[in-house]
């Protein structure tokens, strides 16, 4: 059983309405006597508190757990800055819908009296590691839990671009753009686009086209290990941009190319023993509501 000494606090930055949950997990942590690291997203709801704020370089290396507190987005934040380090994340819900923030406030000390306790599942989630390559230069490297979406910028006209799987052409469209997601990603952006909804367990990408010309161009399902790349058309009439969990976004010229592979370490999420996906969905999407 993994013994949590140290822990980090991270918090959606500048929200006043998570304020008391904040606290109120503070004081729990600390009446543990665990050693907590409050990230310095959290200056302006734990000030005139007097705590010590810390780098999240520190709460990488120093943290055995994180505990996130804001919505999907302050995860998705938290995520790309601790995976290297291997720090599992534990969600705690005041954001919107709150797929991967699964504890609600109002069961958050019962729930964290069972993960201290060792009861507990932990979740694998694949990430994507996409690169910027215009000539032979790789211009960026990011990271993206959810997805690296392709797009046009700021215009309504629509993008030029051909897609390869594994080295092999798979198609050339004329859309708004493109989002490549992972099985987690596939309940934001991909889903609103008309995306399947993908088990995070899946070894899978999708990719869905953003409003695409072609009536025809549906999304598609690859194998997780795939290399998909995606190559601006040379002749590109519009301003495209590539975005990184909706977090990094970088202007592209026409011929750049978006590389995007599976990245070497995975995102670790720690949710209670009885976490149940369907149950999220249901809840989450309001399939179970009746008219």
């Amino acid at each position: 059983m993994p013994t949590f000494k140290t822990v980090g606090l991270i918090t959606k930055p500048d929200d006043p309405q998570i304020r008391n949950t904040v606290r109120t997990l503070l004081a729990y942590l600390q009446g543990k006597r665990l050693d907590v690291l409050v990230d310095q997203s959290a200056a302006n709801i734990l000030q005139h508190t007097g705590l010590a704020l810390h780098p999240r370089s520190e709460i990488a290396e120093r943290c055995d757990v994180a505990i996130v507190v804001g919505g999907d987005g302050t995860l998705l934040y938290a995520a790309r800055s601790l995976f290297n380090a291997q720090v599992p994340l534990i969600g705690v819900n005041r954001g919107r819908l709150g797929f991967l923030v699964d504890i609600n406030p109002e069961e958050m000390i019962s729930r964290l009296d069972e993960i201290f306790a060792g009861e507990f599942q932990e979740d694998h989630r694949l990430l994507f590691r996409g690169e910027v390559i215009r000539g032979d230069e790789v211009l960026a490297t990011d990271h993206a839990l959810n997805d690296i979406v392709v797009h046009v910028n700021e215009v309504v006209r629509m993008l030029e671009f051909d897609t390869f799987i594994d080295g092999r052409y798979l198609y050339k469209q004329r859309a708004d753009g493109l989002i490549i997601s992972t099985p987690t990603g596939s309940t934001a952006y991909a889903l609103s686009g008309g995306g399947p909804i993908l088990h995070p367990n899946l070894d899978a990408v999708s990719l869905v086209p953003i409003c695409p010309h072609t009536l025809s161009n549906r999304p598609i399902v690859v194998n997780g290990r795939s290399v998909v790349e995606v190559i601006i058309g040379p002749h590109n009439p519009v301003p495209a941009m590539v975005s990184f969990d909706g977090q990094t976004n970088i202007e592209l010229k026409p011929c750049d190319r978006i590389r995007i592979t599976r990245a070497r370490r995975t995102v670790r999420l720690l949710q209670p023993v009885d976490h149940n996906y369907f149950e999220i969905l249901r809840a989450k999407l309001k399939w179970s509501e009746q008219p």
